[in-house]
């Protein structure tokens, strides 16, 4: 491992705000948005790479150099034994990802994939590379966004569209937009949306559903699917590209007393930010294609249990593999290119 003595990469972290160099060390701080924060030095290091081929099992090894960070210091749930991470690995569209810098050396493609198994133990499988499927609809990225934005037009309740002035979703110097973040794990709608949103859902449902509020989340008890007696709601984004979600992807199951289960809505109101963050609960079930190099994001319903076909362009070849769903604790050593764990430690880079 080597350290960081003014690095070029370095050059994008100062821009950004996040890194210092002084005394010939290069340093960082990250915030997040949970409160958390974490700071050190950038170091260097070879990352090892197993690119799986076709069908045939065959496998061909790589190194490549990256640069992240070695955490010194955490705050906030980065520093409670119960929450503590060995490291956060920074999948984010900016320059010092580590799927950036991959991307820019030539050793992976410049863009990733994932499928969150969204039953049982959850798992699911991370993709260097573009899962394909002749149903994914893709939505074109927000230029110069920090994070994953898209631009979000309309939201629709079973299939009813909300009157939602479109310019809460926008991203601007005082909104923050809507945000595509597998680093969350509920969702978040703007101030503005949420009230027509949880109102329209409340009002297609049956009288024999009983609502109650329960802190920040409004909350239903019903005997029968929810399947049979909540809408479907779609969230439509520019280029044709809807997500829709049925209720399993926007309930939150709490507890059942008899014959009579309790279901909250799993969004939270986002207030005075104009920001809208749909994260894991939203995006299980689903393929999710993040094409940094074509600046869209891609997305189709899928049992993330079965089998898929992924795509990946390296050294100007286009290679078609089938990728199996794997435990989510293995997750980062069984992707179409296996990383093996070198400071997986260190890897504190950002996400958000």
């Amino acid at each position: 491992m080597i350290l960081i003595v003014l690095d070029k990469r370095c050059s994008i972290g100062i821009e950004s705000g996040d890194a210092k160099c002084l005394n010939n060390r290069c340093t960082y701080k990250f915030n997040y948005g949970d409160g958390s924060a974490t700071s050190g030095y950038y170091v260097s290091d070879l990352l090892h790479l197993e690119m799986l081929s076709d069908n045939t099992n065959q496998s061909s090894n790589a190194l490549s150099t990256v640069m992240f960070g070695c955490s010194t210091s955490q705050s906030g749930e980065l520093s409670k034994p119960d929450r503590a991470v060995d490291g956060i690995f920074g999948f984010g569209p900016q320059g010092l990802s580590v799927i950036s810098q991959l991307a820019s050396q030539g050793a992976a493609p410049d863009a990733f994939s994932h499928c969150l198994v969204g039953d049982g133990d959850g798992g699911g499988i991370l993709v260097l590379g573009q899962i394909t499927d002749p149903n994914m609809v893709y939505s074109p990225l927000v230029s110069s966004a920090q994070h994953y934005n898209l631009h979000l037009q309309s939201i629709s309740v079973d299939d009813k569209t909300l009157s939602i002035d479109p310019s809460v979703f926008e991203t601007s110097h005082n909104r923050k937009g809507t945000v595509i973040d597998s680093g969350t794990t509920l969702a978040y709608l703007a101030e503005d949306a949420y009230d027509p949103f949880v109102t329209a859902i409340t009002k297609s449902v049956p009288h024999s559903v009983e609502a109650f509020d329960a802190k920040e989340y409004k909350c239903y008890i019903t005997k029968d699917s929810i399947s049979k007696v909540f809408p479907n709601v779609s969230f439509n984004f520019a280029g044709d590209a809807s997500m829709v979600l049925k209720p399993e992807s926007y309930l939150l199951r709490q507890k059942t007393v008899g014959d009579k289960t309790a279901w909250c809505i799993g969004f939270q109101k986002v207030k005075g930010q104009g920001l809208t963050i749909l994260g894991d609960m939203v995006l299980k079930d689903k393929s999710v294609v993040y094409d940094l190099g074509g600046q869209r994001i891609g997305w189709v319903d899928h049992n993330c249990k079965k089998l898929f076909n992924v795509s990946t362009k390296s050294s100007g070849r286009r290679r078609i593999s089938n990728a199996s769903p794997i435990d989510y604790r293995n997750s980062l050593r069984s992707t179409l290119y296996k990383l093996t764990p070198i400071m997986i430690f260190a890897f504190l880079l950002h996400l958000l």
